[in-house]
C-alpha cells in the first residue's frame, strides 16, 4: 500500500494470488471474476469446501478487495460525516463495517474503515470502489483532507472456520480479538491479520505484500487450511445469513431494510443520509426488509443480478437474491437470502417462488 494512484487507472483482472498460482507448472485453476477481479472458483470442490470453512479451516483469496486512503488533519472528522460507522471513536487498531449512503438515505455501497494512528482505510470490493471515490470526493470541500485509492503492493487472503486461530498460531501469526486489527508475522513475512466478521464461525483477514501471498498462501495450506474458492464462500456466506451489496441489497434500499445493525450508529451525530436514518429509527417503520430463508423445494440458479419472485396468496411480496443448497456432515439445508414486505414476513408463512416455498427465519440454522 505504498503508492497512491487514482483507481480508475488500475488494470485488474486476476487478482494477485490467482495469477501467481495460475503460472505454477502443472496447476489447472478455473477463474471467476468476482467483485471486479478473476479469483479462482474451486479447488477441490465446492462441498470439500464448504466442510473445511465450517468444519476446519478454509484460506480463500480476497485479491478483489481494494483500499481508499484518508489523510490530513480533518479525516477524522470528515469520514465520520459521510458514512455510517462512529469514526470519531475508534482508535488505532479497530476496524468497523459501514454503509456508504446518499443525502436521501440510500446505500451507495460498504465497506470496512481501518484505524491507524496517521491514516484511515476504507476497504471494499474493486467492484464498488470507483464509485465510492468519486461519490466521497464529491464532499471535500473546505477540508484538510485527501482521499485516494491504493495501488497493487499488497493483497489479502481470509482464513475461516473454527480452528482457524490454531492455524494463524501455527504460521506465528497473532490472534486479534472482535473489531481489532494487528500487525504481526506471517509466515515470517511482514504483514497485518484483522479479525473480520463471522455470525457462525471465525473470519480472519491477512494482509501482506503481493510478492509474499503465495508464500503466505502454502504456508496456512500446510499447516492444515483447505483452500477454499468463492463457490464454497458463496455457500458460506448464505449459510450465515451474511448480504453482499449489488447482489442482496442496492442503492434501492434503506440501511434499515437490510438489518445491517452492526453498521449504524445512532449517537454519533450527522452524516450524509443521516436524517433519513434516524427518522426510520425514530417511527420504527419500514415496508420490507431483508432475511434469510428456509427453501421447500428447488434451489433457484440465480447469476448476478438474478432474482426469483417472492408471492404470497399469488401476490408478489418480494424477491429472493442468493441461494445456496448446503451440505454439510451432519447438516443439510435449502437456504437463501432476499427482500420480503415486512407485512408478508410478520405473518410467519411460507411464500411462493417458482419451484417450492420460502419460509423466513429470525437467525442463521444452528450447525
Amino acid at each position: 500500500m505504498s503508492q497512491t494512484i487514482p483507481i480508475a487507472d488500475i488494470a485488474v483482472s486476476e487478482t494477485p494470488l490467482a495469477a501467481q498460482l495460475a503460472a505454477e507448472p502443472g496447476t489447472a485453476l478455473e477463474l471467476e471474476m468476482h467483485l471486479g477481479a478473476k479469483t479462482p472458483l474451486r479447488f477441490a470442490g465446492k462441498a470439500h469446501e464448504l466442510q473445511a470453512l465450517v468444519r476446519g479451516a478454509g484460506v480463500f483469496d480476497l485479491g478483489f478487495r481494494t483500499f481508499l486512503r484518508a489523510t490530513g488533519k480533518d479525516r477524522l472528522r470528515w469520514l465520520n460525516g459521510m458514512i455510517t460507522q462512529a469514526v470519531k471513536t475508534m482508535t488505532p487498531g479497530q476496524v468497523g463495517y459501514t454503509l456508504v449512503l446518499s443525502p436521501q438515505g440510500r446505500i451507495q455501497g460498504d465497506g470496512d474503515v481501518y484505524c491507524h494512528e496517521d491514516v484511515l482505510f476504507l476497504e471494499t470490493d474493486r467492484s464498488q470502489a470507483d464509485r465510492l471515490l468519486t461519490h466521497l470526493r464529491r464532499f471535500i470541500i473546505m477540508d484538510d483532507v485527501k482521499l485516494e485509492g491504493l495501488d497493487e503492493a499488497a493483497t489479502a487472503l481470509g482464513i475461516a472456520g473454527p480452528q482457524a486461530p490454531e492455524i494463524l498460531g501455527k504460521i506465528g501469526a497473532a490472534v486479534p480479538g472482535s473489531g481489532t486489527f494487528c500487525a504481526t508475522k506471517l509466515a515470517g513475512v511482514d504483514g497485518m491479520v484483522a479479525h473480520g466478521f463471522g455470525p457462525l464461525v471465525p473470519h480472519f483477514e491477512l494482509h501482506m505484500p503481493v510478492d509474499q501471498a503465495v508464500k503466505v498462501w502454502k504456508a496456512l495450506v500446510a499447516a492444515g487450511a483447505a483452500p477454499a474458492g468463492v463457490e464454497a464462500l458463496h455457500d458460506l456466506r448464505v449459510l450465515e445469513g451474511v448480504p453482499q451489496f449489488d447482489v442482496d441489497f442496492s442503492d434501492k434500499h434503506l440501511p434499515q431494510e437490510t438489518n445491517l445493525d452492526r453498521a449504524l450508529n445512532f449517537t454519533k451525530g450527522c452524516y450524509i443520509g443521516q436524517e433519513i436514518v434516524e427518522r426510520i429509527r425514530s417511527r420504527a417503520t419500514v415496508h420490507r426488509s431483508l432475511r434469510q430463508f428456509e427453501l421447500t423445494g428447488d434451489v433457484p440458479r440465480l447469476g448476478l443480478g438474478e432474482k426469483m419472485e417472492l408471492r404470497a396468496a399469488g401476490a408478489a411480496v418480494g424477491e429472493l437474491t442468493s441461494a445456496a443448497a448446503v451440505v454439510l456432515s451432519g447438516f443439510e439445508k435449502k437456504l437463501a437470502l432476499g427482500v420480503a414486505r415486512v407485512e408478508a414476513l410478520e405473518a410467519n408463512a411460507a411464500l411462493e417462488y417458482d419451484g417450492g416455498t420460502a419460509v423466513p427465519l429470525t437467525a442463521p440454522p444452528a450447525l
